[in-house]
């Protein structure tokens, strides 16, 4: 299915366009890092199917299928940001389960979701398999972090101010809209956690301005 042009598309088939010129063959992972309301999972979405459009096999998946257990993320407290960064996701889980069979590529199964959140309970294992040549699109929070450097082909940063972050947050799932709120300082102090270890920004292959989500550019950082 080939989508509607629109200044949002225009920009994700211009990302394609430098995706594919790169990597034509083999299996390609692609990262979209944000912080939570950036956008994340609706650019992945999007970008996978702009690839679809050149018949290109592609597969989504989200780092929040591979949280750990409620208890571990807690355990240093419900407020604790460094509990949100370091405690919030099984990269070990990810990797073995999902990243390195699918790069191994031939008949190796892969598994796109290893943990159900809202059950608390690891995911039984639904293993897909597919061509050489494919491409497998991640989205989610803190995907430029060290335990993950390396693993990607090519990432995008989504830059969005955090009270824009925080409206659409409270769109979605009614999250209190003000970004300063006692609720809302363990995902604020755990994405600067995140951004001192990490330098997000500086990582991706390309950065792109999402405040203005039918209306995404491309930011060209100074590398001076």
């Amino acid at each position: 299915m080939r989508l509607v042009t629109t200044p949002r598309v225009d920009l994700l088939r211009e990302l394609r366009a430098e995706i594919l010129h790169n990597y034509r063959v083999g299996r390609v992972l692609v990262a979209v890092d944000g912080i939570s309301g950036s956008g994340t999972a609706r650019f992945a979405d999007d970008l996978a199917e702009v690839l679809r459009e050149e018949d290109r096999t592609v597969f989504r998946a989200s780092i929040d299928d591979f949280h750990r257990p409620r208890e571990e993320r807690y355990a240093r407290g419900r407020e604790a940001a460094q509990g949100y960064y370091s405690d919030s996701f099984d990269y070990s889980l990810f990797r073995r389960a999902l990243i390195e069979p699918f790069r191994m590529a031939g008949s190796t199964g892969f598994q796109l979701v290893g943990f159900d959140e809202e059950r608390n309970v690891g995911e039984g294992a639904r293993w897909a398999t597919g061509p050489k040549d494919a491409f497998l699109v991640v989205d989610g929070v803190f995907l430029h972090r060290p335990e993950l450097r390396g693993l990607w082909h090519y990432s995008i940063w989504l830059d969005v101010p955090l009270d824009e972050a925080y409206r659409r947050l409270h769109e979605w799932i009614g999250a209190d809209p003000r970004a300063d709120a006692p609720s809302n300082a363990r995902y604020v102090g755990g994405q600067t956690l995140y951004t001192l270890d990490a330098a997000p920004r500086g990582q991706a292959s390309v950065v792109i301005d999402n405040a203005d989500e039918a209306h995404p550019t491309r930011s060209f950082l100074d590398s001076c």
